[in-house]
């Protein structure tokens, strides 16, 4: 170790006695950090992530350690010091060890002044500190490699141009190995074996923040092959060309071989392997979590999951290939064998490829791509298929991928959130084969149906329904069913084990009155218990047995787990619209809403007019309720005082179509909403506007005048209207926001919570403004005047205050039409008094009953989605998320919820300004070049101090 210590501290001293240290790392600096502020547009981008910044580390590291490693034996051969070098009691391997170190020493030194970028970014931004170690780990690891190869040339030859110029050459082509220029001309297979290769593609998982064994190892092995191949050149150089030489020459070459060898079977033996990683990341994005495991180790049914990939595909899309294969086959490893993987070129089998375009409907797709001298187009598949029973679900590489744009005119391809895309798949089609039978015999928990009827107190046109019950239950609880029992208990009868009083309070069962004046009451209820969990069922006298079966085995489906959930979805009807650029097309559709549900969950489009809503919805959500009328609101109203779950986007405002048609913008007062309905529940919607400083911008048209003319142009302009939403005032932990970088909410009204009516209930405030914000009348004009206020377009307050904006509550609600008449649908030929029945509403919910509201009911509709996507920003997928999020978190899917926060999903900085960026360019600059120049001033120093070099290696030049 001494010896090793001497000869690195020589060459660090010769580096830093000089100004080739300031010239070599300066140069990498400014490479290193103008990538990363101007080509990468770190602050246009918007994320708090340092990926940028590694991911040019492959190609600036290839010419720094050219720089350093050119003159370590090249100038020795030169100076003719080798020869002395060889003639000392040292060992050449610790000549090629010192020398080694004292460049990775320079690297490292290098790495660490570059350290200032991810500090500067976790203060303006929740940055994740796991890829940014594993992106150092794996830049020591890749530079390691490169001064190996370095050295090993160096020592080939006595110029330094040339070794500088053959070590990029040899470094370019371990890194061009696996690009994606190259790879993108073969087929998969040969492109997974070139990006094996490649130095750059082996660097890719590092740089996301994932430490795979292999990838070690391939670092680790290129650094010892050379390394030993440079100690085998300067043994060369010692030998003569004589006979007694030739078994020495041999043997060493020989060695050199079983090295290389030794060091190939070692990357081809763990090359299969997948289990050998670390995942640095802080929500462990790139690992299965226990969930899927759980799922998958608990599958009755064999379960198929085959990729369709074209030999030939995008080269963007080729990289993701392996990752794909490699986390399938974790599935298949976490399932216990339970899950069959296959991957497929369609090309190749045309009776695999009909299979695939007939039974599901998995098609080619066409990718265009463009090269220097000409453009083409691929029809390449990209899909993977889940199939379970009957059942199957198709992920095509929409459903699989997420572009970002980096740089000008560079983008980055990379899977969303593969993890959670397939378990969700799997979730679906599992769920959705699983019949009621067999719900019944996996179930732990035991199942208890009871109906409490009175049968003697019973109205005549409810006098059957006792013996429709009992029909029903036959049919949908068969013989022997383990685990189930069914009771009839009557209220009334001495004995009985459960009076009125415990109806009403255990499961909030109030008395029927026979009649709209009798003061006689009857009960005809159902509950199903699954365990702790109680489902209500309500039989009506127009319920036919096919019906009430429907019901009960509804219930089961929502008390039991191993059925796909359902999602009522109600929206306004779409009205025509013109207007602007990116305004185009009819207000009040949510297509988009109804797609990212569907992926999860059965989603079904309710009527409310009836009054009633099917028992088979699990969560009901509201976009933009308005127009409805009294029976509608009690349809809402007693869904969720049977437990359900709802989700109410209501603003008090919405766009005005009639405005959009005229070419200018404006929102209007909606009417019949859900406005006396939420207040009765402790949540008032003002009737007002937020606005916030902190908010998306927004492309508006703007006039500008040219001379005489005026042109009329859209712009990217702050728009307050559109309130941005960061993580900082959502609230923490809670799995509604998780996951979320944050959100827009457009023409948002503020909420205010009632403490009285909201008391007992676990009420979470899930979004609020910035602030900065502020509350305007709904009557102001929100197209902007920059006429009157040029900045902004609208009118600033001195004041600002902070709004609520969507807000989460979950217990026991008491009924809007507690004590009067129920209403009913009007029926052709009826009157409007006929407008009420003598049953009663239930009055009080159980305390799973769960209720979002949200002060905008725009922010999900297709049309305002399309400006967001319009301007570039792909803030809209937030917004699904979100409702995503607030879904899974009514109907209790956890486990989903969990893998979605688990997702990579970006994190946004804080707002800056343009002179705070420019100043943390220039910290970043300065702070290093102040530490570079302070070491190598300090090594000249003691270089004039020392005397003649001295190795005290047991010898003195």
């Amino acid at each position: 170790m001494t010896q090793l210590a001497a000869v690195a501290r020589k060459e660090l001293r010769a580096y830093f006695g000089s100004p080739m240290a300031v010239i070599f790392l300066g140069t990498f600096l400014v490479a290193a950090f103008f990538s990363f502020f101007w080509i990468e547009g770190f602050f246009a981008r918007n994320l708090a992530d340092t990926r940028p910044l590694f991911r040019w580390f492959p190609v600036l590291l290839i010419f720094l350690v050219a720089a350093l490693t050119m003159r370590q034996w090249s100038e020795e051969q030169k100076m003719g010091t080798l020869e002395i070098l060889l003639t000392l009691p040292v060992r050449p391997t610790y000549l090629v060890l010192g020398k080694f170190m004292a460049v990775q020493g320079l690297v490292a030194i290098a790495l660490l002044l570059t350290l200032g970028l991810p500090i500067t970014v976790s203060m303006i931004g929740d940055l994740d500190w796991g890829p940014v170690a594993g992106g150092y780990m794996g830049a020591i690891l890749l530079s390691g490699a490169y001064v190996a190869m370095g050295l090993f040339v160096s020592s080939k030859t006595d110029n330094q141009i040339i070794a500088l110029i053959s070590t990029v050459l040899l470094c370019s082509v371990f890194y061009l190995a696996g690009s994606s220029e190259l790879t993108g001309l073969v087929g998969t297979r040969t492109a997974e074996i070139m990006a094996s290769i490649g130095t750059g593609s082996r660097f890719y998982s590092i740089e996301r923040g994932v430490l795979d064994l292999r990838d070690v190892i391939y670092y680790l092995s290129l650094t010892t092959l050379f390394l030993v191949l440079n100690v085998a050149s300067l043994e060369s150089k010692r030998w003569s060309t004589g006979r007694q030489t030739v078994r020495y020459r041999r043997n060493t070459v020989l060695g050199a071989v079983l090295v290389g060898l030794n060091l190939l079977a070692l990357n081809l033996w763990l090359y299969p392997s997948s289990n050998f990683r670390v995942d640095l990341t802080e929500e462990g994005q790139y690992s299965i979590s226990d969930t899927t495991r759980d799922l998958v180790r608990n599958l009755q049914e064999p379960l198929l999951i085959r990729g369709y990939f074209s030999s030939r595909t995008h080269p963007l899309l080729a990289p993701l290939v392996p990752t794909i294969r490699d986390t399938i086959q974790e599935y298949v490893v976490a399932s216990g064998n339970r899950i069959t993987a296959e991957f497929v070129d369609p090309r190749e089998d045309e009776e695999l490829e009909a299979e695939a375009n007939q039974n599901y409907g998995i098609r080619p797709v066409p990718f265009q791509v463009a090269g220097r001298y000409e453009a083409s187009i691929i029809n390449s598949y990209f899909d993977i298929l889940i199939k379970y029973g009957d059942q199957h679900v198709v992920l095509n590489f929409r459903d699989l991928i997420e572009i970002q744009p980096h740089g000008d005119t560079e983008i980055d391809v990379r899977l969303r959130n593969l993890e959670y895309d397939l378990t969700r798949s799997i979730k679906k089609v599992v769920y959705g084969f699983q019949s009621i039978d067999a719900i019944l015999a996996q179930s732990t928990k035991p199942i208890r149906l009871i109906a409490f009827i009175t049968p003697e107190a019973l109205p005549p046109e409810l006098a059957g329904m006792p013996d429709l019950i009992r029909k029903a239950v036959g049919q949908v609880f068969k013989e022997g069913s383990r685990n189930v029992k069914f009771e009839e208990v009557n209220p009334d009868v001495p004995g009985s084990p459960v009076s009125r009083k415990d109806l009403e309070e255990k499961y909030g069962f109030q008395p029927m009155a026979r009649s709209l004046f009798s003061e006689d009451t009857f009960f005809l209820y159902l509950a199903l218990e699954v365990g702790d969990r109680i489902e209500k069922i309500f039989p009506s006298p127009d319920m036919t047995e096919s019906e009430l079966r429907e019901e009960i085995e509804a219930a089961v489906k929502r008390g039991a787990s191993g059925f796909l959930k359902t999602v009522g979805l109600w929206a306004p009807p779409p009205e025509p619209a013109g207007g602007p650029v990116g305004m185009r097309g009819p207000v009040s559709t949510y297509r988009l809403v109804q797609e990212q549900l569907g992926q999860n969950y059965n989603v079904q489009l309710v009527d409310l007019s009836k009054g009633r809503i099917s028992g088979d919805i699990n969560v009901l959500a509201l976009m933009a309720p308005q127009g409805l009328s009294e029976t509608e609101r009690f349809a809402i109203d007693q869904f969720l005082m049977r437990g359900g779950s709802v989700i109410a986007a209501a603003g008090t405002y919405g766009l005005d179509s009639a405005s959009l048609q005229s070419g200018s913008l404006g929102v209007k007062e909606v009417r019949d909403g859900l406005d006396a309905l939420l207040k009765h529940y402790g949540i008032s919607i003002g009737k007002s506007l937020v606005m916030d400083l902190q908010n998306e911008p927004f492309p508006l048209p703007v006039v500008r005048r040219v001379g005489m003319f005026q042109v009329r142009e859209i712009r990217q302009m702050d728009y307050p209207f559109f309130v941005d939403i960061r993580r900082d005032t959502m609230a923490p932990a809670h799995p509604i926001v998780a996951n979320l970088p944050a959100i827009t909410m457009q023409w948002a009204s503020p909420l205010a919570l009632d403490d009285e009516a909201l008391k007992g209930k676990v009420v979470t405030i899930l979004l609020r403004s910035s602030d900065r914000s502020w509350q305007v009348d709904g009557g102001i004009n929100i197209q902007p005047d920059f006429e009157r206020f040029p900045e902004l377009g609208f009118s600033v307050p001195p004041e600002f205050e902070r709004s609520i904006i969507a807000v989460a509550v979950k217990g026991s609600f008491s009924s809007f039409f507690g004590g009067k008449p129920v209403p009913v649908p009007v029926r052709e030929g009826e009157d409007d008094s006929a407008t009420t029945t003598s049953l009663s509403p239930l009055e009080t919910s159980p305390d799973s009953a769960r209720l979002v509201v949200i002060g905008s009911g725009e922010f999900l509709n297709d049309l305002v989605m399309n400006i967001s996507r319009s301007s570039g920003q792909d803030r809209f997928l937030n917004s699904l998320d979100f409702l995503q999020n607030a879904v899974d978190w009514s109907v209790e899917d956890e486990d989903l919820l969990a893998i979605r926060s688990r997702g990579s999903h970006a994190r946004l900085l804080a707002p800056t300004t343009r002179e705070r960026q420019s100043l943390m360019e220039w910290l970043n600059y300065g702070g290093a070049f102040v530490f570079l120049v302070g070491i190598t001033g300090i090594g000249a120093l003691r270089r004039r101090r020392e005397t003649p070099m001295n190795l005290d290696m047991g010898g003195t030049v």
